[in-house]
């Protein structure tokens, strides 16, 4: 009804079902926030159980009635483990077809960045998300350049202070999710729907030369990261086709943290793969 309301040009029709099979006949692109959310006090292996058989079925469905090269991005949370479980029950699909969003947590690092410097967030570029969409995730500024002026300037020698872009900066956008959710008692709602339609967006008409964007996707083992992980990566896009950007100095602060998130995803991994299997 109220999508109907909007009376939105673009819009021809809606099919509101509970049926995946109905729900993911001949589509595109696939949006799916369908998962019990995180709430005040929960922690993400909480939400394992719940949420891997929904994405179990919702791949399934897809493998069978989705066009084959269907655009996916998995939202709902535990976001880089559902899309595995989703890619692996979806075996007709190319595995790179299946992402899961960090450009939430780029987003935050983003606007944080230029509210510190006093920047239109638009003149804040290439922040990377390294790993989990979790508060082991890596918010990465190193390789960030932030417009001041006429002048582009890398953000550590915009911001001046290596420590903080460290320890606070890095903690605060890791728990940024939580402090939303202690707010307004809920996960994170306009956000998370305008980082969705970012990501999806670059990855249907892609990314501008010399930029790059975060997403959560099947690791090749590029920058150590172990394979088969669902992982989040600096990315270009052209022709609807993602690319890891490669040849970033990774240093050891940041390897790190690299292992760090890595390690939780192996363990999320091996514990969703059994729930499955129950």
């Amino acid at each position: 009804m109220e999508l109907a309301d909007c009376a939105l040009p673009l819009l021809v029709q809606v099919i509101p079902t509970a049926d995946p099979n109905v729900a993911f006949k001949d589509v595109s692109a696939a949006f799916l926030v369908g998962a019990m959310p995180r709430k005040e006090g929960m922690e993400r292996k909480d939400l394992l159980s719940a949420n891997v058989k929904i994405f179990k079925v919702q791949g399934e469905a897809i493998d069978k009635y989705a066009k084959k090269d269907v655009k996916v991005l998995v939202v709902g949370n535990p976001a880089n483990t559902n899309a595995f479980i989703c890619s692996h029950y979806a075996p007709s699909i190319p595995r790179e077809n299946f992402t899961a969003m960090t450009r939430l947590d780029q987003n935050r690092a983003q606007a944080h960045i230029a509210a510190k410097v006093g920047v239109p967030v638009a003149d804040v570029k290439n922040v990377i998300i390294w790993g989990n969409h979790s508060a082991t995730q890596f918010p990465d500024v190193k390789h960030a350049t932030v417009k001041i002026g006429n002048v582009e300037k890398s953000v550590y020698d915009a911001i001046g202070d290596d420590k903080y872009l460290q320890t606070d900066f890095v903690t605060i956008i890791q728990k940024r999710g939580a402090a939303v959710i202690a707010a307004r008692k809920m996960s994170s709602a306009m956000s998370a729907a305008k980082a969705a339609t970012d990501h999806m967006h670059d990855w249907w008409h892609g990314t501008d030369k010399g930029t790059y964007v975060s997403m959560g996707v099947v690791s090749d083992g590029s920058y150590g990261v172990p394979k088969d992980i669902v992982y989040s990566f600096p990315v270009s896009v052209e022709n609807k086709q993602w690319k890891i950007v490669q040849g970033l100095n990774v240093d050891d602060f940041a390897r790190s943290k690299f292992d760090v998130t890595a390690s939780e995803l192996l363990e999320e991994k091996e514990e969703a793969t059994a729930i499955c299997k129950l």
